[in-house]
């Protein structure tokens, strides 16, 4: 189900996505938190980027010299990112690996442990159990180095939970005679689990809008959750902020939970 949403949303994604803001406001942020695991001497920072999308975090890491792979379950996802990476001359590497099997996809080549690890975009919460998501991080853990860092970015799921509010931003994006609007809700179920909801609209010119919709569960993983979990998985020193930028984390006020934390 997550695959397929996903395949069907990759043509989309790079739309529905400011990217040029996006990565002017969190790239310092990733650069700082990335730089304390970089590895002394000569040899290149070793990045994975889990569940990376259309793989524009990668690119934007490997343009500063890291040695950087891209992992997504969608093999959608992941063509899109290495047509990207060919558009950016960029050597950032990509292949369809998701979350659980990345020790397995890597151990033994090259890069493998890695120094660093972000998991960014609300994508770990896509795992509907504490125990599917303790397993997606001891997985990480295995691929980090000892003293490697460990990034995720989820929304902030205590407010989310707190408030109840279903709708989230409406987007717009024009191309040409092309018009788009993306609508996104949440359907709160009553096992516990959110259902994340897009709707996109799209219109040529004149002619009349059509709509496609995807849907994927989502597993509402709060502070409490999460910083437990880590901890069993094999991290310390965690930290919490509110944003890419360093805020510090509000439960009831900050737009995402950002974590780092370092393999013992």
């Amino acid at each position: 189900m997550i695959k397929k949403a996903y395949d069907d949303f990759s043509g989309d994604y790079d739309r529905f996505v400011n990217w040029k803001e996006r990565l002017l406001v969190e790239m310092p942020f990733l650069l700082e938190k990335l730089r304390t695991a970089t590895p002394e001497g000569d040899r290149l920072a070793c990045v994975l980027d889990a569940a990376c999308g259309t793989g524009m975090h990668a690119i934007a890491l490997a343009r500063t010299g890291m040695r950087v792979f891209g992992t997504d379950l969608s093999p959608g996802m992941i063509r899109v990112a290495k047509e990207n990476a060919h558009t950016a001359q960029s050597n950032a590497e990509f292949k369809a690996v998701g979350f659980g099997a990345l020790a397995e996809a890597f151990s033994g080549s090259s890069p493998y442990p890695f120094d660093s690890i972000i998991c960014l975009g609300n994508s770990l919460p896509h795992l509907l159990s504490q125990e599917a998501i303790l397993d997606a991080l001891a997985d990480m853990a295995k691929c980090l180095r000892p003293s490697g860092l460990l990034l995720l970015q989820n929304r902030n799921f205590d407010a989310v939970m707190a408030e109840k509010n279903r709708w989230l931003g409406t987007q717009s994006q024009v191309e040409g005679s092309h018009e788009r609007l993306f609508l996104r809700f949440y359907d709160f179920d009553s096992d516990g689990l959110i259902t994340f909801n897009i709707i996109r609209l799209h219109k040529d010119g004149n002619g009349p809008w059509t709509q496609q919709e995807s849907a994927t569960r989502l597993f509402p993983l709060k502070q409490e959750n999460l910083l437990p979990l880590l901890k069993r998985a094999g991290f310390h020193q965690i930290s919490c902020f509110g944003q890419m930028g360093n805020g510090a984390f509000d439960p009831m006020k900050s737009g995402n939970l950002v974590v780092t934390a370092v393999k013992k």
